[in-house]
């Protein structure tokens, strides 16, 4: 935890997203000193009572909202909307990830809210986009990732059947995405003035993510390679006697070191590997030969051959060993604080480290509702204002 200014100091962001997506880009702003006010209905972002909690925190929430205050309104109350849109006028960016439309039915899409805060930074984030045959339709990750092309990257190469990335990739990269416009639409606004309106998809974002790499063969028009070559990859996993390794020779200096690490200096003469592209053209045969050798010996020896040949390696940690390693240590990538009402609990700091307006863990996830009566009074509203308020149920505090 820090009170030290960070690079967003004095931008206030009013976020009505849920779920993965919009919270963790307004969770970055928040890390790097961004006032977010999240705007959640009465029960909460569904994210709250999804997976193991404590004291009413689950660690999905914890790890989507940290840095942020909550306040609890009833949208569909007259009274909370007004809430709201006093809150509105204070704010730099407002962010939303409802589906198309459903906003604007809300009284809340763009034109009522520039009204009340013309140059505001006015952010959507949907799954398809605002207009097409899927723009209705609800999404999850998994929808994402199969419309994308990233479950047929992930194709079986024996059986080609698609698969799932076991990680939520669509939904975080769309926030990584989201946070960066945000920042870029800010900086647009100090040099003319003017906000804008700023629109994300997570199909366009893991597309354009994809691009590099994974979708390069459809590149050159009329050149299309039709085989993706994601789908040709091989898995860099290696066995050893005691666990299991990763290792990759993509130049000559590194495949002469894993050469001589693995002492088979003969296969610097194989004219299957004399060259970069020569060694992927055979990459099936190169790396079962390499297989066989790494399964003669232990991670730890091989890793010490490997590093000390210049060949990028690493060992294959499970989750609960990759905080211990110690070069995550050295980093001091992972923080440890006591949640007020949750007790101990574990968070990666932001991963950008700014050597002036450092960006961090500025508080812990709030509970719902948490700062409703702060985030009021900001607001002007007097305490009588904000018993009625409570009393009449367009707001909820603890």
């Amino acid at each position: 935890m820090t009170t030290a200014a960070g690079p967003l100091e004095g931008v206030r962001v009013v976020d009505l997203t849920s779920m993965i997506s919009g919270p963790v880009a307004t969770q970055m702003l928040g890390d790097q000193g961004a006032d977010v006010i999240k705007v959640e209905p009465l029960d909460g972002d569904l994210v709250r009572h999804m997976g193991p909690n404590r004291a009413g925190l689950t660690a999905t929430f914890v790890s989507s909202n940290r840095s942020k205050r909550s306040i609890a309104l009833d949208l569909k109350n007259r009274a909370g909307m007004a809430a709201l849109e006093r809150l509105i006028t204070t704010a730099d960016v407002f962010v939303q990830n409802f589906r198309p439309g459903a906003i604007e039915r809300m009284g809340l899409g763009e034109a009522p809210v520039r009204k009340l805060k013309p140059d505001i930074v006015y952010v959507s984030i949907s799954g398809f986009g605002e207009s097409g045959p899927y723009a209705h339709k609800r999404v999850y990750d998994p929808v994402i990732q199969a419309l994308s092309g990233l479950a047929s990257i992930q194709a079986d190469r024996d059986t080609g059947r698609p698969r799932m990335v076991r990680t939520i990739i669509p939904d975080k990269t769309t926030a990584v995405t989201a946070a960066q416009a945000i920042t870029a639409a800010l900086f647009a606004r100090e040099r003319t003035g003017k906000g804008q309106h700023v629109r994300l998809a997570m199909l366009d974002t893991m597309v354009a993510y994809l691009w590099p790499e994974g979708m390069t063969g459809l590149t050159f028009v009329g050149k299309e390679v039709k085989a993706a070559r994601a789908q040709l990859a091989q898995d860099l996993i290696f066995e050893t006697t005691d666990g299991y390794i990763t290792a990759g020779a993509v130049s000559d200096a590194e495949w002469q070191g894993m050469c001589r690490a693995l002492e088979r200096t003969e296969w610097l003469a194989d004219e299957r590997f004399r060259t970069a592209n020569s060694r992927v053209v055979n990459v099936v045969e190169r790396l079962r030969m390499t297989a066989e050798v790494l399964r003669t010996r232990s991670s730890a020896e091989w890793l010490e051959r490997l590093d000390r040949e210049g060949v990028p390696c690493a060992p294959v940690l499970d989750r609960a060993d990759v905080i211990g390693h110690e070069q995550i240590r050295v980093n001091e990538l992972i923080e440890e604080f006591d949640h007020p009402v949750a007790g101990r609990m574990r968070q990666p700091r932001p991963a950008a480290r700014f050597d002036a307006t450092p960006a961090a863990i500025r508080r812990p996830a709030p509970m719902l509702g948490e700062h409703t009566r702060e985030i009021l009074t900001e607001a002007g509203l007097s305490a009588g204002a904000i018993d009625a308020l409570l009393e009449a149920g367009a707001a909820r505090s603890p």
